[in-house]
């Protein structure tokens, strides 16, 4: 695992229990991390030294300037490893985040040399009352398992390790918000609802996740909605200083946003800000079909200037009988047919809404916010599809 900032996808569906023996591993994990992580800067410190000591070649999978970085790492990596307890999320998105690790040329001494860094880091931090040989087994184990997923999914990849594409079109639609349009050398086989790491060559090594705002094209190319966000390398560089002839590099789609038009199932979409991206996507690719089942788009914002891809879909659901969009606003006039109020507050006011597929799409703090009031409003949790990532 590198430079990325990386989020496990969430409970997505109905789980399978964990054995005892995993709920006890789990456990000693999570109580040494929440003695640990308010020494997340120290332990970062420390990790990184060791790593690029034991494995010297790693320092090219990270920006040159470290500070960027930080404790994503560390996070992403005790993250996943809480998740071991939850095999039918955790599975899936280490088969991905292995296939994604090909465009760095990661092999498995790397991930020896990460694992090594990682429980030396925690057990100096930690001293030996709390870093207890059962805490260290824990750990271990955890992050065997996590690397020997990884690199078997890698292993049985026979896809490039990475796409490059060219800009064609960068179009300011605000002064905070561009849409970018690239044309890959190759195909790039994603679906409806994916997404992909991204590097551009205003901020190289620093990977970041993109949701692409079409569903595949016969041309190949792809367009992304990028809104600067204050603070962020990439995104702030994308908007500001992209250029027609730029070239950009992907890794493999991630993620398992899609709909499913056999279930039978009606389907919710929720969308924040850009994360109206993805529900784009499938949408202009249900769009193809002459019967679709019923969806419903909430696509909300802080005020009406957020919700910049209104129109479109609004044009979209005129030809389309099966597609309503309602948009929903915090603060500041309405528009006609809009609700008032968060996402999470406008969706459940419709009740738990039984027999639909819901997915939800945009900041994590947002899909925090909508999943839990949704599941307060009576909501099945296997319902519920989403990706959170980190984009900047």
């Amino acid at each position: 695992m590198t430079a990325e900032s990386v989020t496990p996808v969430p409970r997505s569906g109905i789980h399978r229990e964990a054995p005892p023996a995993v709920t006890a591993m789990v456990r000693l994990i999570r109580d040494a991390w929440a003695k640990a992580e308010p020494q997340i800067p120290e332990i970062s410190q420390f990790f990184y030294g060791m790593l690029f000591t034991l494995a010297p070649a790693t320092r090219d999978f990270f920006p040159i300037n470290m500070e960027v970085q930080r404790g994503r790492l560390v996070r992403a990596l005790v993250h996943v490893v809480q998740m071991v307890d939850r095999p039918d999320d955790l599975v899936p998105f280490l088969r991905q985040l292995g296939r994604d690790h090909r465009k760095f040329g990661v092999v498995s001494k790397h991930y020896e040399a990460v694992g090594t860094a990682l429980l030396a880091s925690l057990k100096k931090h930690l001293g030996p009352a709390e870093w207890t040989p059962e805490v260290e087994r824990a750990w271990a184990e955890a992050y065997t398992i996590i690397a020997r997923s990884m690199q078997e999914a890698a292993a049985a990849d026979d896809n490039p390790a990475s796409w490059s594409a060219t800009v064609a079109e960068h179009r300011r639609l605000s002064w905070d918000l561009a849409l970018v349009r690239l044309e890959p050398d190759q195909r790039v086989p994603f679906q409806a609802g994916q997404y992909v790491s991204v590097e551009v060559p205003q901020r190289p090594r620093l990977w970041r996740y993109m949701s692409p705002a079409n569903a595949p094209r016969e041309d190949g190319s792809i367009e992304f909605h990028v809104r600067a966000v204050d603070g962020g390398w990439v995104s702030r560089a994308i908007v500001s200083h992209t250029q027609q002839g730029d070239v950009w590099r992907f890794g493999p789609p991630l993620g398992r946003l899609s709909v499913d038009r056999e279930s039978g199932r009606d389907v919710l979409m929720v969308a924040g800000g850009t994360g109206v991206a993805p529900m784009q996507s499938m949408l202009d690719e249900l769009a193809q079909w002459g019967e679709n089942p019923k969806v419903r788009l909430f696509y909300g914002g802080h005020t009406r200037e957020d919700l910049y891809n209104l129109e479109n879909l609004r044009a979209l659901a005129s030809t389309n009988p099966w597609l309503t969009v309602t948009p929903v606003v915090e603060q500041g006039p309405g528009l006609v047919g809009c609700e008032q109020g968060t996402l999470a507050e406008a969706i459940t006011r419709h009740g738990a809404w039984p027999k639909h597929d819901v997915l939800v799409s945009g900041s994590p703090a947002m899909i925090r916010a909508t999943v839990s009031r949704m599941l307060v409003a009576g909501t099945a949790l296997d319902q519920i599809r989403y990706d959170p990532f980190t984009i900047d």
